[in-house]
């Protein structure tokens, strides 16, 4: 995990603190667990989340720290619901927090690596898998994790025609694990 958050979330994420009226609990996805929580250098301007507990604050934070809120005109980046997300049905038992008592009402969760890496199988775009490839090698990710986690708690979730995930999967196991389609087939 990484320890500090980089700039500019660390003034950002404090200030969206401060405006909280309780305690909000953010399940985070995307780019921004990844270069925050595994210290992947580039930059984002978007903390994606999937979920928001108590839900019944979203408003409140889009309000506080949304796209064109006045803290995200002030610090260039924002927060976003990303609602349409496809996750590992117990990536919730596998969160981290990267940051623990860092804030007094804002709790951020990220996905476990393995977790993140199978949330961007769907979209699959260039900086998806840099970030897989990232993940993969910091991370030393086992192959049979990732594969088991996607037949048991992913694959069965995915919208779309299961062959172009399963393809994909297989196309990531060879490039970025060195793995044969026959280690793996689908």
């Amino acid at each position: 995990m990484s320890p500090n958050l980089p700039t500019p979330w660390k003034n950002f994420l404090e200030e969206v603190d401060g405006f909280l009226p309780e305690r909000v609990e953010l399940h985070c996805i995307g780019g921004f667990a990844v270069v925050a929580a595994y210290g992947l250098p580039r930059s984002t301007n978007d903390l994606d989340y999937f979920s928001l507990v108590p839900y019944d604050l979203e408003n409140k934070l889009q309000e506080i720290a949304g796209e064109g809120s006045a803290l995200a005109r002030n610090h260039k980046v924002h927060v976003h619901h990303a609602a349409v997300a496809t996750l590992p049905e117990n990536y919730e038992e596998r969160l981290i927090e990267p940051f623990p008592g860092r804030f007094k009402n804002l709790r951020l969760l990220v996905l476990d690596s393995y977790d993140i890496v199978l949330s961007k199988l769907s979209r699959n775009l260039e900086k998806d898998r840099e970030d897989v490839a990232y993940l993969v090698k910091t991370k030393h990710l086992d192959p049979k994790v990732l594969r088991n986690r996607y037949d048991e708690e992913l694959r069965i979730n995915l919208i779309g025609p299961t062959e172009r995930h399963d393809a994909t999967l297989r196309f990531w196991l060879e490039a970025y694990f060195g793995e044969s389609e026959e280690s793996f087939p689908v």
